[in-house]
């Protein structure tokens, strides 16, 4: 009886040690389970990705054209060195006057002043594009958020340091440049030197071709351009738009004797006079048009005795200049201003 009961207990024993190792066992392998699932559980998506030498972790198109947005480069404008984007894609342009030299590039800034919007010859070129007034305004350029504002050189010091929070600010100054290097200044700006060669190439062709026809026509007669103005009336040299870097530069005519003094040899631009001095500022050809920027009646000189007996006007040698697309000398004005001339002069 004895033995049976001890027979009895190892069994039981036994059992217990037997139903002990299989929970442990058990247990082991649970434990296996959880600590190989645990690192995919522990790694974010951004980490799973950064660990990755998959082609899915690559740079992509959109991450390179931020980073080349994000490069810069040095330019050196008329008051120093400033820091630019290498290649700007949110331009505001405040001198209004050089505008077109975006335009010709091939880039459309996001503002411009009013008076470049109203340019006809720009067109079907500036729609979309914001006005921004007379480029003043501190809180609608804010409010454009651009990469790079262009303004003139005499723009307020204080100004200037509002403007320059916003964006880099290159600063030009008026007339330091004849318009073919203004634009090469632009194509150094905006990175497209070689859209700015390629205008330059075509426009030196074609006025090439137009030389030898234009000076034969006009030979040594003299070219005015005059526009009456509220006090008087303004003449034009050749770097004053109005066409005059055509007709005094690249067609190598002659102007009265006196706008040659006052307006050319000066470097001023422009030279006025009152209307009784008339005569002595008209040329045998004339390009004309009201100033445009007052209140002025034309008719005070068109209507005049002065006016009506000079002999270009006798002769029919008077060409009426557009009044707002006359203020403007970059690439697409200039064209504008070419057809107007050798339509003038050749008829064509």
């Amino acid at each position: 009886m004895k033995q049976v009961r001890s027979k009895s207990a190892r069994s039981f024993y036994v059992l217990i040690v037997l139903i002990g190792l299989l929970v442990l066992s058990a247990c082991g392998n649970s434990s296996k389970t959880a600590e190989s699932a645990a690192p995919a559980a522990s790694v974010t998506p951004a980490e799973s990705i950064a660990a990755s030498a998959t082609p899915a972790a690559s740079v992509t198109p959109e991450a390179t054209s931020s980073a080349s947005a994000n490069e810069t480069k040095i330019y050196k404008d008329t008051s120093g060195e400033v820091t630019i984007p290498k290649n700007p894609q949110r331009i505001v342009e405040l001198t209004g006057s050089y505008s077109g030299n975006l335009l010709v590039l091939g880039i459309k800034p996001i503002g411009l002043t009013q008076s470049a919007l109203d340019n006809p010859y720009f067109k079907g070129k500036v729609d979309g594009i914001q006005s921004i007034g007379d480029g003043s305004s501190y809180e609608k350029v804010l409010n454009l958020a651009p990469d790079l504002i262009i303004s003139w050189n005499f723009m307020d010091e204080a100004i200037y340091e509002k403007f320059s929070k916003i964006a880099p600010v290159v600063r030009l100054e008026y007339g330091k440049y004849n318009y073919r290097d203004l634009l090469v200044e632009f194509g150094k700006i905006t990175g497209k030197e070689q859209q700015a060669q390629e205008w330059l190439d075509a426009w030196n062709k074609k006025i090439a071709d137009y030389l030898p026809k234009i000076q034969d026509v006009v030979g040594d007669k003299t070219v005015s351009i005059l526009q009456p103005f509220a006090k008087g009336i303004y003449a034009f040299g050749d770097n004053y738009a109005r066409g005059g870097e055509i007709l005094y530069g690249d067609f190598k005519l002659k102007a009265p004797k006196i706008i040659q003094e006052k307006a050319i040899d000066t470097h001023t631009g422009y030279a006025e006079f009152l209307l009784e001095l008339l005569p002595e500022y008209a040329g045998d050809f004339m390009f004309t048009s009201n100033w445009g920027w007052d209140d002025s009646d034309p008719k005070t000189v068109y209507d005049s005795s002065l006016w009506k007996n000079l002999p270009a006007v006798k002769d029919n040698r008077v060409y009426q200049i557009d009044p707002l697309g006359s203020y403007f000398n970059d690439p697409i004005s200039l064209e504008a201003h070419l057809d107007l001339i050798v339509k003038g002069f050749l008829g064509e």
